[in-house]
């Protein structure tokens, strides 16, 4: 008899494998179970222009990956993530900007979608949720929804589908891990232009749709104008896309507020940058101070609820963050409660949805291990070196989701069974252990497979 760590759940063993899962979860049920999520931000969606990219040309290539950031991302990174307790990612993907091979056509390049289809891979084998979307990608579209022209509209609705018909087409055997999302940040600010944005949503839904396979339910994340919560309440509240299939539509915002806390790099005329946040944080008598912080993301946070998750539409928060400054270089600041206020944001929007229930944050990191001063960065993960460098962000996210405990893999005591065949992830035979039941194992710090 052998004693050995057994995994507590299965990985996926090999490309194909998560494409037989199910497809039978509601879009709130697997939208509860993707918290917390992160984004692989700075990466596919890079618009490298320096390289001759541009829209409808294949001049971005492959090294746009790390044209943003430096680090190109690999399983370990993926494997990393997991670790620290995230159960989604966010793949914000450039595909019109520099990605064409053939203009006419609107044909996405071939090694470009390969590459893309690599890493949803590696977050496939980590049983990770990923969400997928045509990010910014030049703003082709998101800075074209007010555009009412009709033969403007019906050409960006051709292209629309074009681009989705490819992306769906290639995905359109993977498990409900894998969820598309039609844009990014739509710039619509009116009713009007939303009533645009609300074509295009339709369009990307009926593209994915048509193509079949998994992909006829799939969940699908559309977003509200803006990506703003209080445009997305007034101006879209109860006007989701029409689908073929109930169940399996979700609708996206970001939470970056306010912006003189989160992003603010310099005080302005109009106002100050603001460092402290929360109850307990606060310095007084400081101008840096953000009152009604909590409140504030309450009620942000319960209009999404009123509106969309109580109607059966969950929400994801594709975007959310705050920089994380270095005060040092300004007097009577105060780091440690800046520090606080950092763990304080993240842990109270991790928190609220975790309560409220159908929501999903999603942290923006970009792998810029610099703050700049009172500049600060949203950087969670070191991703050349496999490190923590947001200590406070995570924290305040770890304190509502815990990292996994190395405990839970469970201790069993492994019976001889009749000659199974023990591998590698690889599908190498590993000799010298013949007495494995079927299953996962570790030895010798490396996974292995009993069949």
């Amino acid at each position: 008899m052998k004693r050995l760590f057994s995994l507590a759940a299965a990985l996926a063993l090999a490309a194909g494998l998560w494409a037989q899962g199910g497809m039978d979860k509601t879009a709130s049920e697997i939208v509860n179970d993707m918290a917390p999520g992160i984004n692989l931000g700075n990466t596919m969606e890079a618009t490298t222009n320096w390289t001759g990219a541009a829209l409808w040309n294949n001049k971005g290539g492959l090294n746009s990956e790390t044209g943003w950031q430096g680090t190109k991302t690999s399983q370990a990174i993926i494997d990393y993530i997991r670790s620290l307790g995230f159960r989604s990612v966010r793949i914000p993907c450039a595909w019109a900007f520099g990605h064409i091979s053939d203009a006419s056509t609107y044909t996405i390049d071939a090694a470009w979608m390969g590459r893309v289809k690599e890493i949803v891979d590696y977050c496939m084998r980590d049983g990770l949720y990923v969400v997928l979307n045509d990010h910014w990608d030049g703003g082709w579209l998101e800075e074209h929804i007010k555009d009412s022209d009709p033969t403007t509209v019906a050409k960006n609705k051709h292209i629309l589908t074009r681009l989705w018909t490819q992306i769906a087409e290639t995905f359109r055997d993977y498990d409900e891990h894998l969820l598309f999302a039609g844009l990014n940040e739509p710039n619509a600010d009116t009713q009007s232009a939303t009533n645009n944005l609300m074509q295009y949503n339709q369009t990307f839904v009926d593209a994915v749709r048509a193509t079949g396979g998994n992909n006829e339910r799939r969940v699908l994340v559309v977003q509200g104008p803006s990506t703003n919560i209080d445009h997305t309440c007034k101006f879209m509240a109860g006007r989701m896309p029409i689908d073929v299939v109930d169940n399996k539509l979700a609708v996206e915002v970001h939470y970056y507020n306010p912006w003189q806390f989160w992003g603010m790099s310099e005080d302005a005329s109009w106002g100050k940058m603001q460092f402290y946040w929360g109850e307990g944080n606060l310095v007084s008598g400081s101008q840096r101070n953000v009152n009604n912080g909590e409140a504030e993301m309450k009620k942000q946070l319960q209009m999404m609820k009123t509106n969309f998750v109580d109607k059966g539409y969950p929400v994801v928060i594709g975007e959310f963050g705050a920089n994380w400054r270095d005060l040092s270089g300004m007097a009577g600041e105060n780091q440690q409660k800046h520090n606080a206020s950092i763990k304080a944001h993240y842990r109270e929007l991790h928190r609220l949805c975790k309560e409220m229930g159908g929501m999903v944050p999603m942290t923006w990191d970009t792998n810029y291990t610099k703050q700049d001063g009172s500049k600060g960065t949203m950087t969670i993960i070191d991703r050349e070196h496999l490190t923590v460098y947001g200590t406070y962000t995570m924290e305040g996210i770890n304190e509502i989701w815990p990292r996994p405990d190395l405990s839970a893999i469970r201790q069993t005591t492994v019976k001889p069974a009749s000659s199974p065949v023990v591998s590698d992830l690889a599908g190498r035979k590993m000799p010298g252990n013949s007495n494995l039941q079927p299953g996962i194992y570790i030895i010798d710090r490396k996974k292995v497979l009993a069949k």
